[in-house]
This record gives C-alpha cells, sequence and structure tokens, in this order.
C-alpha cells in the first residue's frame, strides 16, 4: 500500500501477542496462492494481488523440552491491494502500516525483517524498472 508493508499482531500461537507478516495455514486443497489471498483478506480485511515471489524458508518451534511443537513451511509474497479496507481480523489482534524505516519498532523476528527488506527492495526495483521506461 504506496510503499507500506502491512503487520499484523497475533492473536494466537505462534508468536502470540507479536507483530508479524501476515499468513496462515492452507486449506485442504487450496493453492498455496489462493491460500495467500484468502489469509490476507481474513486478517487485514485487503484484497490482494500475487506480485512476485519472494522466499521460502522453514521454522520449528519447540516447547520448553526442544520438541517440535510447530512445523511451517512459509512462503513469501510480494502483494499489491487491489481492494478492501484495512481492518483486523481472523486471528489477528491489532494491524499497521509501515514503512521500511519504521520496521524496527515492531520488534519482528530477524527472518521477518530480512524479508521485508528485500520486499521493499523488490518494490523499488520495479519502481526504478517503469520510471525508465517513461
Amino acid at each position: 500500500m504506496d510503499g507500506k508493508a502491512v503487520l499484523i499482531r497475533r492473536g494466537s500461537e505462534p508468536l502470540k501477542g507479536q507483530w508479524s507478516i501476515p499468513g496462515g495455514s492452507l486449506e485442504l486443497g487450496e493453492t498455496l496462492e489462493a491460500g495467500v489471498v484468502r489469509e490476507l483478506l481474513e486478517e487485514t480485511g485487503l484484497v490482494v494481488r500475487i506480485v512476485e515471489f519472494i522466499e521460502v524458508f522453514d521454522r520449528v518451534y519447540g516447547d520448553d523440552k526442544e520438541k517440535p511443537r510447530f512445523h511451517y513451511v512459509i512462503v513469501d509474497y510480494l502483494c499489491e491491494r487491489i481492494g478492501g479496507e484495512l481492518k483486523a481480523g481472523g486471528d489477528a489482534v491489532d494491524v499497521a502500516l509501515t514503512g521500511e524505516e519504521e520496521l524496527e519498532r515492531f520488534g519482528l523476528t530477524e527472518t521477518a525483517t530480512r524479508i521485508l527488506k528485500k520486499a521493499f527492495a523488490m518494490e523499488r526495483k520495479k519502481i526504478k524498472s517503469r520510471n525508465s521506461l517513461d
């Protein structure tokens, strides 16, 4: 949204109470792209179009005894808003728009910060490329 990233404050584990990139689990039979669009609508109220793949990684969360409790394969995409109004929903208890220079104040994980900085760089490159065509 105008050079900003959308963040949510998670209402459930993992990362309950922390700011994060919107996302969630796929439903049985759902494509990855359809899941991205659905999760963003549920958690942020925004209708988006996927623009470009950013990165894939996995995250394993353990319990007090370091036994795996959650194992996620996370695929991040650069998206653009095509409709909707920004509001927290689903398991998001809050939502925010942020510029790259404001990321630190949200206490994001190192990985989320890296992904978002990569997304901001990709967006700048797209804008520069469009401007050079004019």
